[in-house]
């Protein structure tokens, strides 16, 4: 038996609605988690974690939530900074190296890193 996605596949993102749907699903008609899971075709695991958020945090806890990404990623793709944003994106670089070398991590002038030890 398969499990999981298949090599290449997507994660599927799941609506609030949809997830609300899943754990009313389970929770008003007494039904277990394998059998809900198998009805909507996701795993017992994502059932399980759904219904502890919503037990915990109510519909809210079933939001969708940004996941931060890498800060410098808008500044990359820009051919021309202003002088602000030049500023902000030496800061950023700085920031980053510091908490590298707080983990004890070294960058090298040409943005590789090394792993030091005291």
């Amino acid at each position: 038996m398969s499990r999981g996605r298949p090599n290449g596949g997507k994660n599927k993102c799941w609506s609030k609605e949809k997830k609300e749907q899943v754990v009313l699903y389970h929770l008003n008609n007494n039904i277990g988690m394998d059998k809900c899971a198998k009805h909507f075709g996701i795993s017992r695991g994502q059932v399980f974690k759904w219904v502890t958020k919503y037990r915990e945090f109510g519909v809210e806890g079933l939001e969708n939530k940004k996941k931060p990404g890498n800060p410098l990623a808008k500044y990359s793709s820009k051919k021309k900074l202003t002088k602000e944003e030049q500023l902000e994106y030496e800061n950023m670089k700085l920031r980053i190296e510091n908490e590298l070398l707080k983990k004890r991590y070294l960058m090298k002038g040409d943005g590789t890193i090394v792993k030091f030890m005291k």
